[in-house]
């Protein structure tokens, strides 16, 4: 039997995991806290560790766990931007990931905030609450008939502009690697993005953390986005620079803001500050407009994508205990 390391664990992750097919044939240590260079030493004797988007994959982290014997890491994510790929080959770590868990989770995610920010549905509900039934202040607008910018499009940027199309909106997209037949199919058009920008009622991104898409939406490209224009982020923080965005909230440029992920989030996100309160001021601001609603990175949060998610991440494990991988391999079983 292999062992396998889990950082960085909740109570969701530990249920679907060992519920997953082949559990059984792993020795599982389950760790709250995260995985980085100061913790890395926790994973002596184990074959495999399981990371998640916080937690730091640095050189110095993976130094540590090849010094222990660490030759697998299995990311239970899609993303893979907290990994340093040149030193995992370096080290001989093979790295796995979850490329596809459920793009219908996020894609609806997406949609869901979209609604409850437009519809203000959250201060309705803490309204009547309280007994108070006026409608002051719910006024939204019909998303039919409106402009959605997908930025990203793959599983997931696909499945949200099938969505938008669903309620009546005319799709535009962009991507650095446009698929022409699907767009052809879906009657869609794919723009440059500041076109994009300049057209979109509504700007949903869908793409990976990369250096090219770090900051894609800084002070230049959010100031041409349409007056009133909504944008929603469900992908990674650092898509957005947070500063540029807090000016645009500031000036009143931008109609609302939805996300699901913040560029800082790491140390916050997943962990409850409820008695403490927030160290980080630029989240704090943001949380402070009316325009503005956040979700603590929970868009992959169904059964389904949990399911998924444990499924393909134990299948990883067991793989590399049968195949001499090539080290620092990004592999997507």
């Amino acid at each position: 039997m292999m062992t396998a390391s889990f950082y960085d664990t909740k109570p969701y992750d530990r249920e679907h995991l060992l519920a997953a097919p082949g559990a059984d044939r792993v020795a599982w240590r389950f760790h709250e806290f995260r995985l980085n260079a100061e913790t890395a030493a926790t994973a002596a004797g184990a074959d495999s560790v399981c990371a998640f988007v916080n937690d730091a994959l640095d050189r110095p982290c993976l130094e540590v766990l090849a010094a222990h014997g660490v030759r697998h890491v299995a990311l239970r994510c899609a993303g893979f931007n907290n990994v340093d790929l040149a030193a995992a080959d370096a080290c001989g770590i093979a790295i796995t990931r979850v490329p596809a868990y459920s793009p219908h989770a996020v894609a609806e995610h997406t949609v869901a905030l979209l609604l409850t920010l437009n519809r203000r549905i959250h201060r309705a509900h803490n309204r009547v609450r309280e007994f108070n039934f006026s409608l002051a202040g719910l006024v939204g607008f019909d998303l039919h008939g409106k402009t959605v910018g997908i930025v990203g499009t793959g599983k997931i940027g696909r499945c949200a502009a099938a969505i938008f199309r669903g309620f009546g909106c005319r799709v535009v997209a962009h991507d650095p690697y446009p698929d022409d037949i699907w767009a052809a199919e879906c009657g869609i058009a794919y723009l440059p993005l500041p076109d994009l920008l300049e057209a979109a009622d509504v700007v949903s991104l869908h793409l990976p953390l990369t250096p090219e898409s770090h900051h894609l939406l800084d002070t230049a490209t959010l100031n041409r986005m349409k007056p009133g224009a909504y944008l929603i982020n469900t992908s990674r923080g650092k898509l957005i620079d947070t500063g540029a965005l807090l000016d645009c909230l500031k000036s009143g440029r931008l109609g609302g803001v939805c996300l699901d992920v913040y560029e800082e989030e790491e140390g916050i996100f997943f962990e409850d500050h409820s008695d403490r309160g927030l160290d980080d001021d630029d989240l704090a601001r943001l949380l402070g407009f009316p325009n503005v609603l956040v979700t603590s990175h929970q868009a992959f949060l169904t059964r389904e994508a949990l399911g998924e998610i444990a499924r393909v991440t134990v299948g990883n494990i067991l793989a590399a205990a049968r195949r001499d991988w090539l080290p620092g391999t990004l592999l997507t079983t």
